[in-house]
Formats: C-alpha cells, sequence, structure tokens
C-alpha cells in the first residue's frame, strides 16, 4: 500500500476477545456500520452474518475492504480464536493487510479523555483477570505497563501502589467492583464500558493505517496470556502422581 493510501483505506473491524460479539466498517469518515451483540457467547455462529449485515448497512462490497483489524486480546481462548482466524481468512482472500490491536487497548480508548490513571480489566474466568495501564496522551492513550495475567488482589496491590486515583474499566472491573471500590481512589467505569467496542477498533487501526502499520495476514496471532483449558487439564493429568489400581 503506497503512501497516503492508509488516509482512504476502508476497514473492517472484528472484535471477539470477550462475551461480546462486535464488527464495523470505516475509515477516514469514521465508522460507517457496526454490530454487537453479548448474550449467548455463540461467536463462530454470529460473526459472519454480522459481517454481511454491516456491509450491506454500509452499501460495502467485500472487495472495497482495504485492510482487516482484529482485536488480538488478551481474551477468552475460543472467541479469540473465531475472531484472528476469520480475520486471516478474510484478509488473505481479499488479499489485504491486517492491523491487530489489543482488547487492553480498546477498553482504555473511550475513556482517554480522563485525566486520572485508566486500568483496562478483562474477565479471564476462574477468579482472575487480564489487566493494563494506561495513561492519556495527546490524541489516545499509552499503556504504562505489560499485559498481565493475575487474581483481583493481585491487581488491587498494583493500584495501590501507583499512589494516583485510577479510572477502572471492563468486564472484569465490574465483576470485581467491591473489591475495587474499596480502594478510595478508584472509580469503576458503567456498565457500558464493559466490552472493547469494534467501532474503537476501526478508529484506532485507521491511526494505524495513516501509519502504514500493517501486517501480513499470516503474521496475525492471538494474545492468550494463559494456556487453554484443556492444555492445563492435560498438563495436570501427566504431572499427576499415578493412581494405585482397584484391588483384584
Amino acid at each position: 500500500m503506497g503512501a497516503g493510501e492508509g488516509a482512504r483505506v476502508l476497514i473492517l473491524g472484528i472484535e471477539t476477545a470477550t462475551p461480546q460479539v462486535g464488527c464495523a466498517i470505516g475509515g477516514h469518515e469514521g465508522v460507517l456500520a457496526s454490530f454487537h451483540a453479548a448474550r449467548g457467547r455463540r461467536h463462530a455462529e454470529t460473526l459472519a452474518p454480522a459481517i454481511d449485515f454491516i456491509r450491506r448497512q454500509a452499501r460495502v462490497e467485500l472487495d472495497e475492504i482495504g485492510a482487516v483489524v482484529a482485536d488480538v486480546g488478551p481474551g477468552l481462548f475460543t472467541g479469540l480464536r473465531v475472531g484472528v482466524v476469520t480475520a486471516k481468512a478474510l484478509a488473505m482472500a481479499l488479499r489485504v493487510p491486517v492491523i491487530g490491536v489489543s482488547s487492553l487497548d480498546l477498553l482504555a480508548f473511550p475513556v482517554r479523555w480522563t485525566h486520572r490513571r485508566i486500568v483496562s480489566v478483562v474477565d479471564a474466568r476462574r477468579g482472575e483477570v487480564f489487566y493494563g495501564f494506561y495513561r492519556q496522551v495527546p490524541g489516545g492513550v499509552q499503556r504504562l505497563s505489560e499485559q498481565r495475567l493475575g487474581d483481583p488482589e493481585a491487581l488491587c496491590s498494583e493500584i495501590l501502589a501507583t499512589g494516583e486515583e485510577c479510572l477502572a474499566v471492563g468486564d472484569g472491573a465490574l465483576r470485581y467492583a467491591e473489591q475495587l471500590q474499596e480502594l478510595i481512589r478508584v472509580e469503576v467505569g458503567e456498565a457500558g464500558l464493559a466490552y472493547p467496542s469494534a467501532g474503537s477498533l476501526v478508529q484506532l487501526a485507521h491511526a494505524r493505517a495513516l501509519r502504514e502499520e500493517f501486517i501480513n495476514p499470516w503474521e496475525l496471532a492471538p494474545v492468550y496470556l494463559r494456556k487453554a483449558d484443556a492444555e492445563i487439564n492435560w498438563s495436570t493429568r501427566e504431572q499427576a502422581p499415578p493412581q494405585p489400581g482397584p484391588v483384584v
């Protein structure tokens, strides 16, 4: 893609890192159409019809798409796999580049107006959360920490260590709101900020398209931060001591 073409490219965004399924189409004119659904978590069944729906609403043909962007996590294993595989397959079929964006970046982006430290928190299940810290900078947010996996107690300890007022957003922040709100200088964002937005995904990707920060479809990879349940169960089984056999 030549210089300046990033300004005119139409972008398809795919967001499946959490219980919400989302997609959007947009470019230099902003978001043209978007879809979000957060009930049932049937990512594989929902995503393809949703992409076709927003394409028709935006009056865009698939061959007009110039780039595909996907939320690469961290997030829930099954949803992430569906979104990344779909993004790679579409990009390869359309012969266009891709962009990967972090789910934690996406949660922080809509609250970039705040002067408080932003804490993006995704519910990782099993009593854990994915989280990262951000601050406002001109034009967006800047990540201040690595993306981490930990329990709510570890997150609260890190927040206390900052000594700053914080705004916590994401479904993980809502799930553990009681613990977070016990910290005097922490506000938990509203339910409307629970999930990453496909619209924000397109907006962030457009800024990267202007800088031509593309990768090839086969380079797109999800960020899990934790093994899938099946891998964990298999490892546990392998490490378990042999059990005595039945008495014959």
